[in-house]
């Protein structure tokens, strides 16, 4: 494997979405942590036990395009 480092930032780019790109491919067989399982049982424990609904990904991708 070359230098990465002597490669043009196009090519490592590249490189990088190629790769995630074939690890997207297999996500099935991506192992996900016992912890990690946990901590979105937990989140979303919390979330339907909350009766506050949280905001609408529209409005808060809009709240952060005026704020850019």
């Amino acid at each position: 494997m070359p230098n990465l480092n002597n490669l043009p930032i196009e090519d490592r780019l590249q490189m990088v979405q190629d790769l995630w790109d074939s690890i997207a491919a297999d996500t099935g067989d991506v192992p996900v942590d016992p912890n990690h399982i946990a901590e979105i049982r937990e989140r979303l424990a919390a979330y339907r036990d909350d009766a506050v609904t949280g905001e609408r990904a529209r409005d808060v991708a809009e709240a952060i395009r005026r704020n850019l």
